[in-house]
């Protein structure tokens, strides 16, 4: 997010070059890259390929959202899933939230064209999503592995949340064929132990995507 990333591709079908670039699918909450030209990246991060493996519509119904409720997507890139929140519940809100501001500027432009008013595209930092009210869930894709100070990040967050609040946290696994170097990838029992230090309770841990784990923790004592 804060650092350059060139990936070359040579002679590559574009099934490769997504095979390659799928590790910062949703990952503008990342200090060592850029994404400029969201219209370019938005080839990648909304590659209906991906549908196959990232499951959208079972994670979301898995979140188990009321109708009404409001959700922020730290690190929302293009709107691969804040789009699809906004979509599914008409009656809540959806904060799609991203430290490019060209991916900012685009998720705003698409909110329009596909009529989504519950959608609100918000400029965040490395440090500071910059919610611009409480929510009843954050959920994290393929960034969590990305933030700095995540301790101190997440303590922080605990003010952004409503009582009853969840966090939801998708990264890859430590195996999968995709995503970033092993030695960048976070096992989700280090996950859960920064989270329990931050102030959070693992509440359930769902099994059904092939190459990502998905945690959902709850503040302690909530």
């Amino acid at each position: 997010m804060r650092h350059s990333s060139l990936i070359v591709v040579l002679l590559a079908p574009v099934a490769a070059l997504w095979a390659a670039l799928s590790a910062l699918a949703q990952a503008p909450a990342d200090h060592q890259h850029s994404f400029k030209h969201a219209e370019k990246w938005a080839q990648v991060f909304d590659d209906p390929a991906r549908d196959g493996w990232q499951k959208p519509h079972e994670v979301i119904q898995a979140l188990a959202l009321g109708p009404d409720a409001a959700v922020a997507d730290i690190g929302a890139g293009t709107g691969y899933f804040a789009v699809r929140l906004a979509h599914m519940m008409p009656k809540g809100r959806v904060y799609g939230v991203d430290v490019e501001p060209d991916m900012v500027k685009y998720l705003g432009e698409r909110a329009k064209r596909e009529r989504l008013p519950n959608l609100t595209a918000v400029a965040g930092t490395p440090g500071d999503p910059r919610l611009p009210a409480k929510v009843d869930l954050v959920m994290l894709v393929d960034v969590y592995h990305h933030i700095d100070a995540r301790e101190r990040y997440f303590r922080d967050l605990l003010a952004s949340l409503k009582p009853g609040a969840r966090v939801a946290i998708i990264d890859f696994k430590m195996d999968s064929p995709e995503g970033p170097p092993r030695s960048a990838r976070i096992a989700p029992d280090k996950v859960i132990a920064e989270l329990k230090a931050a102030g959070y309770t693992l509440d359930r841990r769902h099994g059904f995507l092939p190459r990502q784990y998905f945690l959902i923790f709850r503040p302690t004592g909530s």
